[in-house]
């Protein structure tokens, strides 16, 4: 079955496998996480206040985005954040955005939907005595949710947030479609170039397997620390 499988083309093109692709993979699903996760607390924050129209239009935001296939959503900002940009500036013509900008823009903005609502169980499962204790000694809103919950929430929920980051990785292969040379691009290139498709996919399919596999039980590992710290 595997007699005619060349996997010679693997060693002839790792540099580019990991220096281009992967290299580009990585960056894109950490600036997207750091971005997703800023923007989820905020909208966290948003949908726990109290103040009236903000819970409403945060939960609007968090059904809206995860109600839409995210290749969808890739496409979507792709080809319309140039427009937006040309009317938000005044400009004649649209936006040269590039698709690394796109892609990120859209991983930050789609992933917030999901890291907003981790948060938001991280907030509400410090209890409540910690709010009053801070509000006692005369810490306002925003210095007792930046001093006091959100250190707390962001231990309590690391384990979780990091898990939704290995999905992330996971999902930075739909850029592909754009055709840009992450890894899975880069790995789709060398297998139409040498004409071994097989060998090429079921590679990129191990490294995915590895890196996600490792990097779970590495999160597992965290999980059980934080537990006895709790």
């Amino acid at each position: 079955m595997f007699s005619n499988f060349d996997f010679s083309v693997i060693l002839n093109s790792w540099r580019y496998l990991f220096f281009d692709g992967m290299t580009f993979t990585l960056t894109l699903t950490a600036l997207a996480a750091l971005g997703g996760v800023v923007l989820g607390t905020l909208i966290a924050m948003m949908r726990l206040s109290g103040l009236p129209v903000l819970p409403q239009v945060a939960k609007a935001y968090v059904n809206f985005m995860r109600s839409l296939p995210l290749v969808l959503v890739i496409f979507w900002f792709y080809f319309l954040v140039p427009y937006i940009g040309q009317w938000l500036i005044g400009s004649e013509r649209p936006i040269q955005v590039g698709a690394f900008s796109s892609s990120l823009i859209t991983f930050t903005l789609f992933e917030a939907a999901y890291f907003s609502e981790i948060m938001r169980a991280g907030i509400q499962s410090i209890p409540k005595g910690q709010a009053a204790a801070a509000s006692a000694l005369g810490l306002t809103y925003w210095q007792a949710m930046g001093n006091v919950i959100l250190p707390q929430a962001f231990r309590n929920m690391l384990p979780v947030l990091l898990t939704q980051t290995i999905v992330l990785f996971q999902d930075t292969s739909l850029v592909y479609v754009l055709s840009i040379t992450d890894f899975l691009g880069a790995a789709s290139k060398v297998a139409q170039r040498d004409g071994r498709l097989v060998e090429m996919y079921l590679f990129a399919a191990v490294v995915y397997f590895a890196v996600c596999f490792i990097a779970s039980l590495l999160v597992r590992r965290l999980q059980r620390r934080v537990a006895i710290i709790r």
